[in-house]
């Protein structure tokens, strides 16, 4: 191929050093439409442009062509078509690349070729073309196609990119195969739990996975759902598939932060999750627990008479409550606990404790407050109360973000967009918020109109 060609094939194919969904086809389109030739110049041009014609021309000259890895990438054909930005963006090749995928297989191409990607650390990992078609590209055509032709789906990436998608067409397609092994169904449901998405969740439970099995990550689903901050309505679902909460997994934790293990009781308790917390004592599971996770029991579920028995009984723990205070205290704030947040401020936890981790799955920085955590996730009743007891509405996190920056972002670049409302911007404003680093427009008009008003009223005469 000439040089062109191969900014071509670079150009229209996942990046190598950075996000395999990352890209678009600005770069390739313009080449190709300098250079229209470039089209079927080769077996491998035509495959990324899904041009089963193409394709197949040249298997009837030379059919080792099919398995022949050439540059610039050493791939062979069916590779470069399941990891082609095409196949990904361009739906109106779908049926031509379904057409070339099979040519491809029939004359004699590995349904589970793929290639070494060299970024992963400590080692590589194999990206099988399963992965560029169901796990990059989403599409079900050529997901159907190689499960015909006996790929694996059991490898180090399908299961886990599959997931990232409340769209389930292609992940319907791999667990009606039955193909998926126990660690990829386990694997599936936990990044489900990530993604809070229930119906996804319910498809992978009702194809047998269970909720019960430990993940390549030292947690069941239910854990992970309970780290995530799933909606009760999830917890339910993973209860009624035999789920159970008194299981300790081997972490309990996110990233590099080091937890003991937990069971999801002491860690719902740990994050403030009262209404989880009733859940298990509606299904009569035993939330009993002992020392700090007693007492944030108690304040999660607003029960004064059970803190006040702790209390008393042993006196030393609230000061450790307070030594871990603005962990617990932002993490009830982050959600909606807005009694127990009360309760542990009445037990003393300084309004402006900071959380040293912050939360990186949430996009909270580290050295947070719980006002942060509140204005983040859309918490306004939490907010408003945290301001009541003396938060400072100003505070930075290690980053420079300030209470009233994250709630801002939220309003148009948040998880929990049932949430999105001014009413926290409102509440800081009214409390004296610096206007620092607020861009001149948000993004979101309900905000600007906020901003302008409260503008508007400063420079008002008395």
């Amino acid at each position: 191929m000439s040089d062109p060609a191969f900014e071509f094939v670079n150009a229209a194919c996942v990046p190598l050093d950075s996000g395999h969904t990352e890209g678009d086809l600005g770069a390739a389109g313009k080449i190709l439409a300098s250079r229209p030739e470039i089209a079927t110049a080769s077996i491998i041009t035509a495959a990324i442009l899904g041009d089963d014609q193409a394709v197949r021309k040249f298997i009837d000259g030379d059919k080792a062509l099919a398995t022949a890895k050439s540059p610039p990438r050493a791939w062979d054909p069916l590779t470069y078509l399941c990891f082609s930005r095409y196949l990904r963006l361009d739906r109106s090749r779908s049926d031509g690349f379904v057409r070339a995928a099979t040519a491809l297989l029939d004359a004699g191409a590995d349904a589970n070729t793929g290639w070494f990607e060299t970024g992963h650390q400590p080692k590589r990992v194999f990206e099988t073309v399963m992965y560029g078609a169901a796990g990059v590209a989403r599409h079900g055509g050529v997901t159907r196609v190689l499960l015909d032709y006996g790929a694996d789906p059991n490898d180090d990436e399908t299961p886990y990119h599959v997931a990232e998608t409340y769209d389930n067409t292609v992940l319907r397609i791999l667990l009606e195969s039955g193909k998926f092994n126990e660690n990829s169904l386990s694997t599936v449901l936990l990044r489900k739990t990530d993604w809070h998405d229930y119906d996804g969740i319910r498809l992978v439970l009702d194809h047998g996975a269970d909720p019960n099995r430990t993940t390549q990550w030292g947690k069941t689903a239910l854990l992970n759902a309970a780290l995530s901050d799933n909606g009760i309505e999830i917890f339910e679902l993973l209860l009624d598939h035999g789920a159970d909460p008194l299981l300790i997994s081997e972490r309990s934790e996110r990233g590099r932060q080091k937890i003991a293990p937990l069971s999801v009781v002491q860690l719902a308790a740990r994050r403030g999750r009262g209404d989880v917390l009733a859940l298990f004592e509606k299904r009569r599971i035993s939330i009993s627990t002992s020392g700090i996770d007693a007492l944030l029991v108690a304040c999660a579920m607003d029960d004064k008479e059970a803190i006040d028995n702790r209390v008393s009984d042993e006196n030393a723990l609230v000061g450790k409550v307070i030594e871990n205070g603005g962990q617990f205290l932002t993490q009830f704030a982050g959600n909606g606990n807005h009694k127990g947040v009360e309760r542990l401020l009445n037990l003393g936890i300084s309004a402006d404790a900071r959380s040293l981790h912050g939360d990186g799955y949430f996009g909270l920085p580290p050295m947070s407050t719980a006002l942060h955590s509140a204005a983040w996730r859309g918490r306004h009743q939490v907010v408003k109360l945290l301001i009541s007891r003396g938060a400072d509405v100003d505070a930075k996190t290690f980053n420079g973000r300030t209470p009233l920056q994250l709630a801002v972002r939220a309003t148009v670049d948040s998880f929990w967009t049932e949430r999105r409302s001014t009413e926290s911007i409102q509440a800081l404003l009214d409390a004296g918020a610096s206007m620092e680093g607020i861009p001149a427009k948000t993004g979101y008009d309900e905000a600007d109109e906020v901003f302008r008003r409260h503008l508007s009223e400063k420079q008002r005469p008395g």
